[in-house]
């Protein structure tokens, strides 16, 4: 086995305490997605969706990598193959807990980006409607962020390695969002094997040869622990 590619989602954070998107509290369940999560909310109430990111940005600050995250650092450090992270979450625990190499399709909190000419920087801990870009001098600046809607970043290389994968693993998705739920059928296009992990099976957990249920940070140290003794 030459290259493992790992797919996460909200499951892994929410074992460092941040809220998922179908939660039933937190901060996704005070606002319509339509609200914070699209550009047209963006629009409506620019205030409003930079109230939200600024508070996720301020809990994702105060939040803990977890077993499951330094599980997945083991791994990419010890494999002699290839370890590529793909993750949905916005957050920076991947990073906080030692991962090289991490692909944010769907942004990131740490991120601003100007909407005038795609200039990307690091966020402040709290940003405003009408924030200048440092590049073109626009009051242009939103999180970065892929809102519904809009095309989720590095799609090209994602389905390269997707190609290549020998191993491809879902870790804390619901399978509902494309086109992320999507890579599974991808991956078994090419012939690579498929694991997920989950507290329960995902909208497509049946297409998935081997399915871990349980915590990650349970779940995941044991999985690569058995990766590793190959």
């Amino acid at each position: 086995m030459q290259k493992i590619v790992i797919l996460t989602g909200a499951g892994i954070s929410a074992e460092s305490g941040l809220g998922t998107f179908r939660a039933e509290d937190g901060l996704w369940a005070e606002h319509r997605v339509e609200d914070v999560a699209t550009p047209e909310g963006f629009a409506r109430d620019p205030q409003l969706v930079v109230n939200f990111y600024n508070a996720r940005r301020e809990q994702a600050a105060s939040a803990d990598p977890n077993a499951g995250h330094r599980a997945l650092v083991k791994l990419e450090a010890a494999f002699e193959g290839e370890v590529v992270l793909i993750t949905q979450n916005v957050d920076d625990l991947h990073e906080r807990a030692g991962m090289d190499r991490v692909i944010h399709m769907h942004g990131a909190l740490k991120s601003a980006l100007c909407a005038a000419c795609d200039h990307r920087w690091e966020a402040p801990l709290v940003m405003a409607p009408g924030d200048a870009c440092p590049k073109c001098a626009a009051p242009a600046a939103r999180p970065d962020i892929v809102w519904f809607g809009e095309m989720p970043y590095d799609m090209e290389e994602i389905f390269d390695h997707l190609a290549e994968a020998d191993l491809f693993a879902s870790v804390g998705t619901s399978g509902n969002v494309y086109p992320a739920a999507g890579f599974v059928a991808e991956a078994r296009r090419n012939g690579a094997q498929t694991v997920e992990f989950n507290l329960e099976p995902s909208a497509v957990g049946s297409q998935f040869e081997d399915i871990r249920l349980g915590p990650a940070t349970q779940t995941l140290p044991v999985w690569v622990d058995e990766i590793l003794a190959r």
